[in-house]
């Protein structure tokens, strides 16, 4: 084979091996920011203030509902750990409180709420410490309805939270509402 034909030859075999590894390098890095930012919005998510879409609270404002709230605890029992109250983004809906942290996702109570439409009188009622709550299960979240008190009141909570701040809203409603039958 003739020298210049060789030399051409080994050049573009180079350039293209370069340029394949460039194209590669890039391929990374590109993966790699996408990662990082996808980490980055995650974050915020779990830190930053947690945005909750409104819902009809009519009995918000009510006594009742400003009772529970200023018995709700400043942290919460999750899975063992204690996790903090957490910011609500603004507009907040009222009678409304999160926890939440950088390690576990948002825990709501959420007060004065509307009747749930899957109240009926053939609902199957959980009793916790005497109070009566309708289980909604939803896209892997669970929410809990207290439905024996003067006012609706529903904890939300995401699946694998345990039972924990189920057993603790119940003995704050417990101690702080009277009971009432569920139909009303």
């Amino acid at each position: 084979m003739p020298r210049p034909v060789l030399i051409v030859a080994i050049t573009l075999g180079a350039l293209l091996a370069l340029t394949v590894a460039g194209i590669g390098a890039y391929g990374w890095y590109g993966a790699r920011q996408e990662q990082q930012a996808a980490e980055a919005a995650e974050q915020a998510r779990r830190s930053g203030p947690l945005a909750l879409a409104p819902i009809p609270a009519p009995q918000a404002t009510s006594p009742e509902c400003a009772a529970v709230l200023a018995a709700l605890p400043r942290e919460l029992t999750v899975a063992g750990a204690r996790v903090p109250r957490r910011e609500l983004a603004q507009p907040a809906p009222p009678a409304t409180v999160a926890w939440g942290d950088a390690e576990h996702d948002p825990v709501t109570v959420r007060c004065g709420i509307d009747a749930p439409a899957e109240l009926t009188p053939t609902s199957q009622l959980l009793d916790v410490s005497g109070v009566s709550w309708l289980e909604i299960s939803q896209g892997g979240d669970t929410s809990w309805l207290a439905v024996d008190r003067p006012v609706y009141v529903a904890l939300s909570a995401p699946g694998g939270t345990g039972t924990g701040p189920l057993q603790d809203l119940s003995a704050i409603l417990r101690d702080t509402l009277p009971k009432q039958p569920v139909f009303r």
